[in-house]
């Protein structure tokens, strides 16, 4: 994008839609993460650098322990942390926002940067910081935008094509 273009800010009902299809997307991001952290794992009991403890079973090992669950789903929710950061300051656009012609930018029109992009996750609540833009219907911003001085915009066919 050469020169930053006024597009208006999305309301809640695409805000919605490319939850619905980002939620898809991060649960799978979620389930391979999943998958390859108890691949690892097994690796770790199985060759003893992490002790079984008398389990007979890879997954009680993990199960059983708080450290080993608490550092399994950590590693799993930075996987999907990353998917959005990772996107955001890439293009402006997941998956879904795409697919919705959505993007999140600085309220310049430029792109967000990795911080911020971090400082987005925490009042995001899963989704929930977006029903603030029912509240605000003059100015369209939710919790997340709010915090980071940020916007999502509702962009045009032309600019959603890819370059």
């Amino acid at each position: 994008m050469s020169a930053v273009e006024d597009f208006p800010r999305a309301g809640f009902i695409r805000r919605f839609g490319s939850w619905v299809y980002d939620v898809l997307i991060a649960i799978a991001v979620y389930m391979t993460a999943g998958a390859v952290s108890f691949a690892i794992f097994a690796v770790l009991v199985n060759t003893g650098i992490i002790p079984s403890g008398g389990e007979e079973h890879v997954i009680s090992v993990l199960q059983n322990s708080i450290v080993y669950t608490l550092i399994n789903e950590c590693f799993k929710l930075g996987w999907v942390a990353y998917f959005f950061v990772f996107f955001w300051a890439r293009s402006g656009q997941t998956i879904g926002m795409k697919a919705w012609r959505l993007r999140v930018q600085n309220q310049d029109g430029s792109l967000i940067n990795k911080k911020t992009g971090v400082k987005r996750l925490i009042p995001t609540l899963g989704g929930l910081g977006n029903l603030a833009v029912i509240f605000d219907r003059k100015h369209k911003l939710s919790l997340q935008d709010r915090f980071t001085n940020t916007e999502v915009v509702l962009l045009s066919l032309e600019a959603n094509r890819p370059r």
